[in-house]
């Protein structure tokens, strides 16, 4: 991630034209399929902001939160292009993603748990004209929770999901989906599978999975 920070300034003044358009001739870059140009490497940075819908699939029934929970989603996407006329892009991010899930094992009860997430994705591009393009991606991620509470509605009661009784803050999984590109406007459906498992019972499992959908811009 900070290797990809730090190569951006450079690639500053070639995003616009090698991302999603034609580019302008390069003397030093390399041959593209057409030789007419020359292409540098491209990359771009991108803010997000979304919504997702999350649950938490859990061995004991007392921390099963089968029911969908909705949360918060945003964060910055940063890409770098895999090699000069191809359309692979590394991308990796930092976003705060609120999860969790609900309940209903002896009351009714609620998970709040929300992570500093950072995805590391391959990046498939297909443009299908000079500012639109369909960009499917697979990868996988890391977090980190970072807050939220666990809420028995019928005994009103609230305490720390991250606690020795609830579940582990390190988390992580696969991250799948596919965006949608137009101009600098971009859109994307994904979906995160933990494999981690977040339950500190050695006998029991539970992971956390969630479904979201995000909007922002390029760069």
């Amino acid at each position: 991630m900070l290797a990809m920070l730090t190569a951006m300034p450079s690639m500053a003044q070639y995003t616009r034209r090698s991302y999603n358009r034609p580019v302008a001739p390069y003397r030093a870059g390399y041959q593209t399929s057409d030789p007419r140009f020359h292409s540098p490497i491209g990359g771009y940075f991108g803010l997000r902001l979304g919504v997702g819908a999350s649950v938490v699939n859990a061995d004991d029934h007392q921390l099963d939160g089968g029911s969908p929970k909705a949360g918060l989603n945003v964060g910055f996407a940063a890409g770098i292009q895999v090699a000069p006329a191809t359309p692979l892009y590394l991308e990796s991010g930092l976003y705060y993603i609120e999860k969790g899930g609900k309940g209903s094992h002896n009351g009714s009860y609620t998970y709040n748990m929300n992570y500093l997430e950072m995805p590391f994705l391959v990046k498939y591009q297909h443009n299908f004209d000079r500012l639109t393009s369909i960009q499917p991606f697979a990868g996988f991620y890391g977090a980190l929770g970072v807050g939220g509470k666990i809420k028995e509605k019928d005994q009103r009661l609230s305490y720390n999901s991250f606690s020795d009784n609830a579940f582990k803050r390190l988390d992580g999984g696969l991250r799948i989906g596919c965006g949608l590109q137009f101009d600098h406007l971009y859109a994307e459906l994904g979906c995160d599978i933990g494999l981690a498992n977040v339950s500190h019972d050695d006998y029991d499992r539970a992971h956390t999975s969630s479904f979201f959908a995000n909007v922002g811009v390029n760069f």
